[in-house]
């Protein structure tokens, strides 16, 4: 798991009404928990508090179980029918972070990328929205979309495939 993942984590749990949150995933374990003044917390024996932001008007982007969730109900319940025979071939370009999937910059403009567009490992392939921010993905191989496994403005988990890449 990622820094930066960690910290997103922490900046959902924050503007959320949750009060305690834990999540093991393949050995590593986070566990936060508010403290009295609403700040998230990682438990153990370092804390890492994330910066305290003024609530916005809207609807929350992220609402609270009503027990603590475990690795299976972090998953999304919802796996995106898959085409492609042996994917097993094929590099998945995954989700970094929990957000609303963009397949173009703005929506007038055309997608990044479509079925069978060859893209380098640079290359922005969509846009992940999460809190207001609008994080570019890149392809991580070179090599041609073999499948969009997500739809324009859909609801992404953490860790959920967007693209298989045929890689070169």
């Amino acid at each position: 798991m990622k820094i930066q993942e960690i910290r997103e984590i922490i900046k959902l749990v924050d503007g959320s009404s949750i009060e305690e949150f834990s999540y093991e995933f393949e050995g590593v374990k986070v566990k936060m928990k508010k403290s009295g003044s609403g700040n998230a917390q990682q438990a153990g024996s370092s804390s890492v508090q994330a910066p305290q932001t003024p609530k916005t008007v809207g609807p929350p982007s992220f609402s609270a179980p009503a027990k603590e969730p475990n690795a299976e109900e972090l998953v999304s319940q919802e796996a995106p029918e898959v085409l492609v025979d042996n994917d097993s071939e094929y590099h998945k370009i995954l989700s970094p972070m929990v957000g609303t999937f963009y397949e173009s910059p703005s929506p007038d403009e055309a997608p990044y990328v479509q079925t069978g567009t060859k893209v380098t490992a640079d290359q922005v392939v969509c846009i992940v929205e999460a809190m207001k921010l609008f994080n570019e993905i890149e392809a991580e191989v070179d090599g041609e979309i073999a499948e969009i496994l997500v739809k324009d403005g859909q609801l992404v988990e953490y860790g959920q495939p967007l693209f298989l890449v045929k890689a070169n």
